[in-house]
């Protein structure tokens, strides 16, 4: 489905933020959280949009391919894609993970709705190989599906210099999860390409 800006400004355009922890807003107050923040900035622009929690704490790219079918109601007119981080914190092979994000955006394709696929950076941990292959296909699936890419979901709060400065300001306590304060940097970044997903 093709969304031209005279069909945004008709009618209210439908977004479905299929995700973790990340899009379900873990520790935060509800209008806090990474949707709302979200949906009341793409109003603030002006345009008339509704964006759907499709997010579950705790949720993999298993979990989020489980999910896909019942997400995309015949009301979703786009989706974004944010999954990832809990693959990163199993050390599920990136392997895994890509087919299960493979399949989620075939199904998004099958059912004609526009994808804004949110990319994450691999901590170094795991090791080159690991960190490659899991930052690699973010890309790689977005340019296959020809859908929208935001490399990074957390660039907006590592643009600085004084990394442990930005993690102190942005994060919670647990050190994985941003605050009210970082979740607003994150939409502030994420915003515009979410605005040209639905004026396309």
């Amino acid at each position: 489905m093709i969304l031209t800006v005279s069909a945004v400004q008709a009618e209210t355009v439908t977004i479905a933020a299929l995700g973790d922890s990340l899009t379900q807003g873990y520790g935060l107050p509800e209008e806090d959280g990474f949707v709302p923040q979200l949906e009341g900035w793409l109003q603030a622009q002006g345009a008339d949009v509704e964006v759907i929690n499709a997010g579950v704490s705790g949720d993999t790219t298993a979990g989020g391919l489980s999910r896909v079918a019942w997400t995309l109601t015949p009301d979703v007119d786009a989706m974004i894609v944010n999954l990832g981080g809990n693959d990163l914190l199993r050390g599920i092979d990136p392997a895994v993970s890509r087919a299960n994000l493979d399949a989620i955006l075939g199904a998004a394709t099958g059912a004609g709705v526009e994808v804004l696929l949110v990319g994450l950076d691999a901590p170094s941990n795991y090791g080159q190989a690991y960190e490659t292959a899991f930052e690699d296909m973010y890309p790689a699936l977005a340019q296959a599906y020809e859908v929208d890419l935001y490399e990074n979901f957390f660039a907006p709060l590592n643009a600085g210099s004084d990394l442990d400065a930005a993690r102190a300001l942005y994060m919670q306590a647990d050190g994985i999860h941003p605050n009210a304060v970082g979740v607003k940097e994150i939409v502030e970044g994420i915003g515009p390409a979410v605005l040209s997903l639905i004026s396309e």
